[in-house]
């Protein structure tokens, strides 16, 4: 973490790495989350078509008939060169224009001073744990945002 974000003090890198517990322990069946991070964005890499992920966890959930739901965490930077800490939960789209999947909730925290990335990331991980509580069905996740349903595989 200090590495990631080098500016943070120790009490604020403790922080994420307890939020981060946090998340792991949120997992089902105990199984470890797969963080995931890029050295490569530490320093602001510039406005880029796709969004420079600094740090992310992606929690796939499948399903029988090629279902997906899939729980997001992130530190990205923003086109600004701000940093944000994302949250979504995704499912497969089943529309008749098939593109991959639709956000079904998502959060969007902008770091600046009334945010600091401590605070920010542990609401997109209390959003994260929430969500990962809630039934792990993407045909629930699908009614709730009022989505066309899964068709038969």
């Amino acid at each position: 973490m200090t590495t990631l974000f080098p500016r943070l003090s120790p009490a604020d890198v403790e922080s994420l790495e307890q939020t981060a517990r946090a998340v792991d322990a949120a997992r089902a069946h105990g199984d470890k989350a797969e963080w995931e991070w890029a050295l490569d964005h530490v320093v602001f890499p510039g406005p880029q078509p796709w969004t420079p992920i600094v740090l992310g966890l992606d929690v796939i959930e499948h399903a029988d008939g090629g279902d997906q739901l899939e729980f997001l965490l992130q530190v990205v930077w923003t086109d600004f060169g701000q940093l944000a800490v994302d949250a979504a939960v995704n499912v497969a789209c089943w529309c008749d224009t098939d593109h991959a999947s639709h956000d079904v909730d998502a959060l969007r925290l902008v770091v600046g001073e009334e945010t600091p990335l401590p605070r920010a990331f542990q609401a997109g991980a209390e959003r994260l744990i929430g969500w990962l509580t809630d039934p792990r069905d993407a045909d629930f996740w699908r009614a709730r945002a009022a989505l066309p349903p899964r068709q038969p595989a």
